[in-house]
């Protein structure tokens, strides 16, 4: 058994923990990066990067189709096989040699195994032999193994062998029907690109769809899956399924059955933490990661945690935000540097608390950044709403014919400056860094009546949300 010393271990080779590596190596430090699957993680393989691939080119279709002229000049259907080559490439054949490479270049030590503690700073990988080699960190160990999907507990489900997050984005073929089960952001991305695909999907929600956003863009969303073809069953439960062959009957609470080829699991996640030797160390198996703004876990001088795992914000941008000031804070407090911990600072991660962008790649696009009406007034600002049709703005009827998408500001009345912004309209995610900057900077309103867009532009909806509210 080998036995070999770093200043910081990191578990999860995927994009956060790749950050956390390289920022502290940058810093000074020795860096061991353990990865049991792929290197580059989910992110590269089986979620952001190959699901976007699948969804752009219906995206790209259904734009030219809504120009006239374009119109005319696009008149067929998807290629199906060139989409799912192309999400291949995305996804670099599933073949992690880049990622290595560029590992390797960083000067981080990757070490290919399971890990698991087998007490204080010390992990113990198993590697893809059998063999096992002891890991021991100076400074510090970062989790950053992310998380996995919740397989509900429904009649059938699990001996029906249903598709998670994984196999959707990653399927070698397109099912003629398809049932999807949840509302959130990958059962809505997923089907709206196999509606696209041609297959005859079924979205199956126990309450609402996109329900952690602003209900408007819920509503635009099915209103959206609805007219490619998809049905949408809204506040329905699924209550057994079966399969037989190739077939699978889904039986719902409205007392529908349906039957598909393949049903796709979309309800939720939980972290991949069951199997790291949490107990080792005082904590739990199976338990999110709760930690500081500098992503130490709580109760730890020595353990850090980034990423899902934490259940912060399980968006890999935002994984990426606390890799990056993680990573920068290992390495001054193990070097002695100053630490810039105050709210905002270098070291830390504040932007997690109402600062978030998140963009649902559907279509319409629904892109937000910060509080929704609902969370503002829970979290006790007194608040003011402020909506438009982004339809009326002059970029938008260039951009599309019939443009049809909706905005909402939420402004801290005390304070005069945004806390949450969304847009839900075609390529509106082209519009959220404007809206992340204002709601990070906390820019004044009077202030942001002299950041002038654009004309003839879609970011012209900054000016006409402003005048809806009204000039000081």
């Amino acid at each position: 058994m080998e036995t070999t010393d770093y200043d910081l271990i990191v578990l999860g080779a995927g994009a956060v923990g790749e950050n956390v590596a390289d920022r502290a190596v940058q810093g000074g430090l020795t860096v061991a990066l353990v990865e049991s699957e792929l290197v580059g993680g989910e992110c590269s393989y089986w979620a952001c990067m190959p699901s976007k691939a699948l969804l752009r080119p219906g995206q790209a279709l259904r734009a030219a189709q809504h120009v006239a002229g374009a119109a005319q000049a696009v008149t067929g259907k998807l290629d199906v096989q060139a989409v799912l080559d192309r999400r291949n490439s995305f996804a670099s054949n599933w073949d992690d040699s880049g990622q290595v490479k560029w590992v390797e270049g960083a000067g981080i030590t990757l070490v290919r195994g399971h890990a698991r503690f087998s007490g204080p700073k010390e992990v113990t990988v198993t590697g893809p032999d059998g063999g096992t080699t002891v890991l021991t960190a100076r400074h510090a160990v970062t989790v950053a193994t992310g998380s996995d999907p919740v397989v509900p507990d429904i009649e059938g489900l699990a001996e029906a062998n249903p598709w998670a997050s994984r196999e959707v984005t990653s399927a070698k073929s397109v099912p003629d029907r398809l049932v999807i089960i949840g509302g959130g952001t990958v059962a809505v991305e997923m089907a709206t690109a196999y509606a696209g695909f041609g297959s005859e999907v079924t979205v199956v929600v126990r309450g609402k769809v996109l329900s952690q956003l602003e209900p408007f863009a819920g509503e635009l969303v099915v209103e959206s899956l609805r007219e490619l073809g998809a049905t949408v069953l809204l506040n329905t439960t699924t209550t057994k399924v079966r399969r037989n062959g190739g077939t699978v009957s889904v039986e719902t609470s409205d007392g529908q059955t349906i039957e598909a080829d393949e049903i796709v699991v979309a309800t939720g996640r939980k972290p991949r933490t069951d199997d790291l030797g949490l107990d080792t160390i005082g904590l739990k198996p199976g338990d999110w990661l709760p930690t500081d703004d500098t992503m130490r876990v709580e109760g730890f001088d020595w353990l850090y945690a980034v990423g899902d795992v934490t259940n912060r914000a399980l968006l890999t941008h935002q994984g990426k935000y606390q890799a990056r000031a993680a990573g920068d804070v290992i390495a001054a407090r193990a070097t002695g540097k100053p630490v810039s911990d105050k709210p905002w600072g270098t070291h830390v991660a504040t932007a997690d608390h109402e600062a978030v962008p998140q963009v649902t790649f559907t279509d319409p696009e629904v892109a937000s950044v910060g509080l929704t009406e609902k969370a503002a007034r829970e979290a006790g600002y007194s608040t003011r709403t402020v909506d438009y049709d982004i339809g009326n703005v002059a970029g938008a009827s260039v951009r599309q014919d019939g443009y049809k998408g909706k905005a909402r500001m939420i402004v801290d009345e005390d304070r005069k400056v945004i806390l949450g912004v969304t847009f839900v309209g075609p390529e509106v995610s082209d519009l959220l860094q404007a809206a992340t900057v204002a709601v990070v900077g906390e820019i004044p309103l009077d202030r942001l009546w002299h950041a002038v867009p654009a004309y003839p532009t879609v970011n012209e909806i900054w000016l006409r949300l402003l005048e809806t509210y009204g000039r000081p």
